[in-house]
C-alpha cells in the first residue's frame, strides 16, 4: 500500500537548505506554514513510482503570517517584495539563493486574466479555494504530513485532473487554466473530468483574452512533456487548438498520396509524427517543428490546383516564423523553428549532395567547442530528428531516416578527419582572391564557393593548394563565370 499521506520533505530540504529554515521560524513565531502546490504534487507522484524531477526547482511556501510579519521574522535576511500588494515576498537566504514565501490570499473581481481584487486571509483553507486544479491545491507541513482540502490525492491517484469548486468560475478567473488543464493531463498520462472538460469547450474561444506570450509558454510546457500528441489532440477535441495555432487545423481534410501517407491525411499525419518525437525528442523546439512541418501544404496544394504540394517547405518555414512570432518566442527560437520546416525535405537528399555540400549543411551553425558529436552540430542532429519523426508517421518509417543517419556519421567522421566549414573560411578568403586581381561581386563569391566545397570535400589540403586552385579556376575561366584579371 502506497503512503499517499505524507512527502519526503527531508530530501526538499536538502535541495533547498533553507526552506526548513522559513517554515521552522514561521512557525516558531506562532504563524502556521506550508508547502504547497507542485512540490506536494510531485512529492506525491514520487511515492507513485512516477517518473518526476523531485525535488522540483521551485519551491512555493504559504503562510498565515503578513507581509509584515514575514519582514518582522526574517528582518536578518534581505527581503525582496516581488508582490507585496498580492502578499508575496522574496526571502534571500544565506546561500544567496531566493526563496518564494506568500501570504494566504482570496482573490476577486477578474477579468479572465488576472485578479482585480486581492485579499489577504489568515486561513489556508480560502488560499485553496482561489487555486486552480485540485492536484495543484495540495499542502504539507513541516515533517511531510499532506492536507488535502479539495479531494486532490484521489485525483492524483486516478489521475484525474478536476478543476476546484465551479470549473466555470475557475476557468473565467484566468482563462489560461483550460491550457494548464490540458497540460497536466500530459504531465500525470491522466484524464480530464467530465464536467472541467465540459467547461473548457464551453469556454474556449476565450483563450484569446490571454496574452500570446503566456499561452506561447504554455504551449511550451505541453510540448516538453513525453505527451505531447496527446495535448494536441485535448486541445483539439476541447476546442482549444484552432483559436491558438489554425495553421494545424487547416491541415485537416488535406489529402497526401496514399503510398507514402496511408495513415491519413496532413492533420492525422501531423499528430502521429508528434506521436513518434515524443518517443525520443526533449526540446520543445524541435517538436513544435514537428507539428508545423506539413502546415504549408494546404496553400501549396490550393496554388498547384490540386496537383501537387511543391513548395510547402518554403511556404510553411515562413508560416512557421509567423506562429514563433505570435507566441512570443526568441529569435534564437524562431531562427531554429524556421530552419527545421524549410529544411525538413531538403535533409532526404543529404546522400546524394557532393562531400562539400554535405559539409556545408552539417556545419550549419557549428559550436566548434562542444564535446560530443550531436552538440557540436546541433541544429543538423535536431534537423534530423524532425525528419525520423516525420518518416515514422509515414510509409517510410526507418527506410526514409536510416541513410541519412548512416551517411551523416560518414560526414561527421570526415570532417574531423579533413577540416570543417570555419577551417575552410581559414584556409582561403575573399580577401586573397582580390590579391589575385579579381574584385568584389557575384564571380568572386562563385569561386570562394568552389573552392570551399574542394576543401571541404578534401581536395584541398592547405592555403597553398587553395591560392593555387583558385589561380588554376582563374585561368580556366570556370565556365567563362570568372574573367581573368
Amino acid at each position: 500500500m502506497i503512503e499517499m499521506d505524507r512527502i519526503d520533505v527531508g530530501e526538499v530540504i536538502s535541495a533547498h537548505p533553507y526552506v526548513g529554515v522559513i517554515l521552522e521560524r514561521l512557525q516558531a513565531s506562532g504563524h502556521e506554514a506550508v508547502l504547497i502546490g507542485g512540490v506536494v504534487r510531485d512529492g506525491l507522484q514520487l511515492r507513485m513510482g512516477r517518473p518526476v524531477v523531485f525535488p522540483p526547482e521551485d519551491v512555493d511556501i504559504a503562510t498565515s503570517a503578513l507581509p509584515e510579519e514575514i519582514r518582522a521574522v526574517f528582518s536578518d535576511r534581505q527581503i525582496v517584495g516581488l508582490g507585496e500588494d498580492f502578499g508575496v515576498l522574496l526571502i534571500v537566504g544565506p546561500d544567496g539563493r531566493s526563496y518564494e514565501v506568500a501570504t494566504y490570499r482570496t482573490e476577486g473581481e477578474y477579468d479572465g486574466r488576472r485578479p482585480g481584487r486581492v485579499e489577504l486571509v489568515r486561513d489556508l483553507a480560502g488560499d485553496v479555494a482561489r487555486r486552480d486544479l485540485t492536484i495543484n491545491g495540495l499542502a504539507a507541513t513541516t515533517d511531510g504530513t499532506v492536507i488535502d482540502l479539495v479531494g486532490g490525492v484521489d485525483d492524483l491517484v486516478s489521475s484525474c485532473i478536476r478543476a476546484i469548486g465551479d470549473p466555470a468560475v475557475r476557468f473565467a478567473e484566468d482563462y489560461l487554466r483550460m491550457l494548464r488543464a490540458v497540460r497536466f493531463a500530459c504531465q500525470v498520462d491522466g484524464r480530464i473530468a467530465e464536467e472541467t472538460a465540459d467547461a473548457i469547450a464551453a469556454n474556449a474561444e476565450r483563450i484569446l483574452a490571454i496574452s500570446n506570450e503566456r499561452i506561447g509558454e504554455e504551449l511550451v510546457r505541453i510540448l516538453r512533456t513525453p505527451r505531447a500528441a496527446k495535448g494536441l489532440r485535448l486541445m483539439d477535441e476541447l476546442g482549444l487548438l484552432e483559436p491558438i495555432l489554425p495553421e494545424l487545423t487547416a491541415c485537416k481534410g488535406v489529402p497526401q498520396p496514399e503510398e507514402y501517407h496511408p495513415e491519413g491525411d496532413v492533420f492525422v499525419h501531423t499528430l502521429a509524427a508528434v506521436e513518434a518525437a515524443d518517443r525520443f525528442v526533449r526540446d520543445p523546439i524541435v517538436k513544435l517543428a514537428v507539428v508545423l512541418h506539413d502546415i504549408g501544404k494546404p496553400a501549396a496544394l490550393e496554388r498547384s490546383g490540386g496537383e501537387n504540394m511543391g513548395g510547402h517547405c518554403a511556404i510553411g518555414s515562413r508560416k512557421a516564423k509567423e506562429v514563433g512570432r505570435r507566441l512570443r518566442l526568441s529569435r534564437s527560437e524562431i531562427f531554429r523553428l524556421h530552419y527545421f520546416v524549410r529544411q525538413h525535405m531538403r535533409i532526404a537528399d543529404f546522400p546524394e549532395m557532393g562531400r562539400g555540400k554535405q559539409v556545408r549543411f552539417v556545419s550549419e551553425g557549428e559550436d566548434r567547442k562542444a564535446p560530443r558529436l550531436r552538440d557540436r552540430f546541433s541544429l543538423f542532429f535536431q534537423l534530423l530528428q524532425v525528419l525520423i519523426a516525420d518518416c515514422e508517421a509515414s510509409a517510410h518509417r526507418a527506410s526514409g531516416w536510416a541513410p541519412i543517419l548512416a551517411e551523416t556519421l560518414k560526414v561527421t567522421e570526415h570532417i574531423d578527419r579533413v577540416c570543417g566549414l570555419q577551417r575552410a573560411r581559414e584556409m582561403i578568403d575573399g580577401h586573397a582572391l582580390m590579391a589575385l586581381g579579381l574584385k568584389p561581386g557575384p564571380q568572386l563569391g562563385e569561386l570562394l564557393g568552389i573552392l570551399h566545397d574542394r576543401i571541404l570535400a578534401g581536395q584541398v589540403a592547405t592555403s597553398e593548394e587553395a591560392i593555387a586552385e583558385a589561380k588554376k579556376l582563374i585561368d580556366e575561366g570556370v565556365g567563362e563565370t570568372f574573367e581573368n584579371p
